[in-house]
Order: structure tokens, then C-alpha cells, then sequence
């Protein structure tokens, strides 16, 4: 891909704030896999003279996930040999590795040996490369992405963290800096939500003030239906709260809506208590088979 290289490397703002805090939580150096994929893009350039109309094209790759392992060294050796056996498979078609990250406390913002041997030992394992359809062919391309984060030399209360984005040109052998585009932050991108749709979570149901006050049979069963799916999003608000908020009187009936969300975020707060429960008793559980496998070890070394 001589004639073509990445252009820039897009990542969404909660995916880079994502790894920033896992490299910020980390007792020291860590790394991990990125992943991704790469869009092939050709620039509307709309001119007069077809002459000067610019006909370059570029690839853009789009960091989607990342993988984190809270060490260094955890797929390759102090030498930058990288063991494929530790990759982790792709989880989804449509998601490519791109390339690596790395997290050094104290250093300057530039790749090391190792972390040069590392990138391109990776982009020599061909059950990596993966293709890239243009308008006129179907490049094949390698993991070559690397992201730096360091944090300053000296402490800092503010500047915290830096990090940067390198492409490895596999024919010169070389890191090359690339802009990383922070999607969803600057005015520039409010036109991504021109067709947003929301995705709500309570059921669909009738709120209609005839529906409500509506007493025959099958009413009062479709209540009773409609009150057990609002319980599993809003526990203890009553459905016939519900007509108050359609219709002309709903601007002056915001305690109802403070109370809908109160409820809904009680219920949350409930499942996130399980959740930890159950982590807990998990965890409680994994110790205990631990010392039960370090006991039978001991006992069988010592037989």
C-alpha cells in the first residue's frame, strides 16, 4: 500500500476516554490489542475546471473497541516478538484488529525499540491482514495502528496524560504520526444526530384518558398487563399517573415525570445491588476453590 496510507484514525470520545482511565487505574505500564475498521473515502470536490478537480482518495480507520491488559509484556517478549497464540480472536466480522496501544508512566511521547519490534512483528502475521475495498481494487492491509500514552515527565494537577497516533509503513519501516479525529466533541459533528431516533425501554401501552378510565373487562386486564411491564422499568409508578402526563396539561405536571424517573432510577439502583451481590458471592466462590486447589496440591506433593 505504497500509494495509500491512512489519512486519520477516528475514535469516539468515550472510547478514548475509556482508555485513558484504564491506563490512569493501572498499578503501572500497560497494553492491549485495537480494534476496528477501515473506510475507504473519496472527497466530494466539486470544481469547474475538471482539470483541477482533486481526485485523491484516502482510508480512514475508525477505532470501534479495545482490548486493556493492565500489564506490560502480555503478548510479546522483552524483545518485541509477538506470540499470535495470545492474540484474541474477533468477536465480530465486521471489526478488524487494527493495531496495538501502549501505556508508559513518566517517558516521552515517542515509540521505543520494543514498541517498534512489536508493531512490526505484528504486522507480519498474515491471519491479520485483512482487506479494504476502493472504487478500483481491494487493498490488503495489516494491523499497523499504534497508539502512546505517557503521562508528563514531571506531576502535573492539570496535563495529566498525552497520548499520540502512529501508522508503521511497513515498506520504509518507519512510524509515521497520524491526527487522531475525536468523534461527537465540536459543533461539527451535531449533524450526526440530524436522524436519531431513540431507543426507549418502557413498554407501549395506551395512555389515552378514555383508555384509562375505560372499566369493562379486557381494560382492566390490559392495565394489569401494562402496570407489570411498567414495574420492570419504573417500580411503584401506577399507570394511571400515565394520562396525566399526554395532553394539553402534561407542561404543569412535572412531579409526575420527577417521580417516573425517580422510580426508574430506584429500580436501577436495586439491580446494581444485585449485581454487586452476586459479583461478591462469585468472587467468595473463586477463593474458596483456590484454596481448595492449593490444599490438594499441597497434599498431593506432600504424599
Amino acid at each position: 500500500m505504497e500509494d495509500l496510507q491512512l489519512q486519520k484514525i477516528a475514535i469516539s470520545g468515550p472510547t478514548l476516554a475509556s482508555m485513558i482511565q484504564r491506563f490512569s487505574s493501572s498499578l503501572g505500564d500497560v497494553d492491549g490489542f485495537i480494534f476496528g475498521h477501515v473506510t475507504h473515502i473519496t472527497p466530494s470536490t466539486l470544481s469547474d475546471d475538471s482539470a483541477s478537480a482533486s481526485t485523491d482518495s484516502h482510508l480512514v480507520a475508525t477505532i470501534t473497541g479495545f482490548i486493556c491488559s493492565g500489564v506490560p509484556l502480555s503478548f510479546y517478549d522483552s524483545l518485541g516478538r509477538v506470540d499470535s497464540l495470545k492474540i484474541p480472536p474477533l468477536q465480530h466480522h465486521h471489526q478488524q484488529l487494527l493495531g496495538w496501544l501502549s501505556g508508559r508512566r513518566h517517558s516521552p511521547l515517542r515509540p521505543s525499540l520494543r514498541e517498534f519490534s512489536v508493531t512490526d512483528s505484528l504486522s507480519k502475521i498474515p491471519q491479520l491482514h485483512f482487506p479494504v475495498k476502493t472504487q478500483t481494487r481491494t487493498l490488503t492491509l495489516m494491523p499497523c495502528v499504534f497508539i502512546l500514552f505517557t503521562t508528563p515527565l514531571a506531576d502535573q494537577l492539570i496535563h495529566t496524560h498525552q497520548y499520540r497516533a502512529y501508522e508503521f509503513n511497513t515498506f520504509n519501516r518507519s512510524f509515521h504520526p497520524k491526527t487522531i479525529d475525536v468523534i461527537n466533541i465540536g459543533p461539527a459533528f451535531r449533524g450526526h444526530y440530524g436522524s436519531f431516533a431513540p431507543n426507549c425501554a418502557l413498554p407501549f401501552m395506551n395512555c389515552s384518558s378514555a383508555a384509562m378510565e375505560e372499566e369493562s373487562l379486557s381494560a382492566k386486564k390490559e392495565k394489569v398487563s401494562d402496570q407489570e411491564q411498567l414495574d420492570l422499568c419504573a417500580e411503584g409508578f401506577q399507570v394511571e399517573s400515565l394520562k396525566r402526563l399526554v395532553g394539553p396539561d402534561v407542561a404543569s405536571y412535572t412531579a409526575g415525570l420527577e417521580d417516573l424517573y425517580e422510580k426508574m432510577l430506584a429500580k436501577v439502583e436495586s439491580l446494581a445491588r444485585l449485581v454487586e451481590s452476586s459479583s461478591a458471592q462469585v468472587l467468595e466462590l473463586e477463593n474458596n476453590n483456590r484454596k481448595l486447589r492449593y490444599k490438594v496440591a499441597r497434599s498431593t506433593g506432600l504424599e
